[in-house]
This record gives structure tokens, C-alpha cells and sequence, in this order.
């Protein structure tokens, strides 16, 4: 996969919320980087930030649900969006969390998805990490 192409290239993946299963996600998120010449110290805060977003995501679901990570490889960026269907409904990120402070710190730009309804049938954690910003 070229990088250095003038569109965005996607990666999705879609897998089991079963904590077992995060390294993959970790292993994709490194090897994007990687490849996108992200410097060492941008490529390890990438793997935890996408960690921690996998790992509040699982805690909010059952096994029998899905993961879905999309990762957008730009020029200078990789955004990744997160999300699953939570068990309980209405259930929300928590955005006062250490976990959330984590991934402010890690990352350029945080949001979460499916805030802005009363009872979100999605919920998710979108980020982005620019390969030329230090954290």
C-alpha cells in the first residue's frame, strides 16, 4: 500500500470486542504509521491512544458485538474511528475519565461519536495523530 497518494487511503477493520483481539488493532495503527513515515515517538503514541480507545469500547459492549476501526492515512495524519454498539443503551464515553485524559494526550485531536444523541444506537472515540506534532 502506497502511502504517498494524493487521496486519503482507508483501512477498515471489523472483529470481535473481545479484549484478546486489541493487538491487532495495535499491530494495524503501527504498521499505517510506519509506513506513513510517523517518527518513532508518534508511532508508540499512536499504538496507545488506539489501545485506550479499543479497551473503553470493549468495556462498553459484549463479546457478541463487533468492533468496527477505520483508519484514514493522509499525507501528514492518521485519523481512526472506533465504535461499536453499546450494551446498555444510552451508554456514553466518559469524557472525565483518566483513560480520556490519555487520549488527549496522545493524540492531536479527540472526539466522541454518537454524543449528540439522547440514545446513541452507536458509540465511538475518533482521533487523530499528525506525524509531524509532538504530543
Amino acid at each position: 500500500m502506497s502511502v504517498a497518494h494524493p487521496d486519503p487511503a482507508v483501512v477498515e477493520l471489523r472483529l470481535s470486542a473481545r479484549a484478546a483481539l486489541i493487538p491487532t488493532v495495535r499491530t494495524v495503527a503501527s504498521d499505517l504509521a510506519g509506513r506513513a513515515d510517523f517518527d518513532l515517538d508518534a508511532i508508540s503514541d499512536l499504538r496507545m491512544a488506539v489501545d485506550e480507545a479499543c479497551t473503553t469500547l470493549v468495556r462498553m459492549t459484549t463479546e457478541d458485538d463487533a468492533l468496527t476501526c477505520v483508519f484514514t492515512v493522509d499525507e501528514d495524519s492518521i485519523g481512526v474511528a472506533v465504535s461499536t454498539r453499546p450494551a446498555a443503551l444510552g451508554a456514553k464515553v466518559n469524557t472525565d475519565s483518566f483513560g480520556w485524559r490519555v487520549l488527549q494526550t496522545l493524540t492531536d485531536e479527540v472526539s466522541v461519536i454518537g454524543a449528540d444523541g439522547v440514545e446513541p444506537t452507536t458509540v465511538g472515540i475518533a482521533l487523530v495523530k499528525r506525524s509531524g506534532v509532538a504530543s
